[in-house]
């Protein structure tokens, strides 16, 4: 279980790096919009990408402080639905998961 803790802890931080990048780049931090307005279009569409790769990495890293507290409270390996254990298969592929398949499909 702390191979899977590292690997979480691992990439919630590579996360929160790319969390600061996006915000970064929300804040306009690299400059204002361009003059051209052909290149305003493409930056208003590059910010639609960001705000929206920013919501899934903040979804993904609430997942992943979920799944550390529980394995801090050793049940990381329970499903959280059913209390049966999850599959190791399951948790190398979704480290972060906290539920077993079958509870997922429901």
């Amino acid at each position: 279980m702390s191979n899977r803790k590292a690997e979480l802890e691992t990439l919630r931080a590579d996360l929160q790096a790319r969390l600061a990048r996006y915000e970064a780049h929300q804040h306009r931090e690299d400059g204002a919009l361009d003059k051209d307005f052909e290149e305003q279009a493409t930056q208003t569409q590059n910010d639609e990408v960001v705000d929206s790769l920013e919501s899934e990495v903040r979804v993904e890293l609430v997942q992943i402080e979920r799944a550390l507290e529980r394995i801090a409270h050793g049940i990381g390996d329970e499903c959280e639905s059913c209390g049966e254990p999850i599959d190791p298969r399951r948790l190398q592929v979704l480290p972060y998961t906290t539920v077993c398949v079958d509870c997922a499909e429901d």
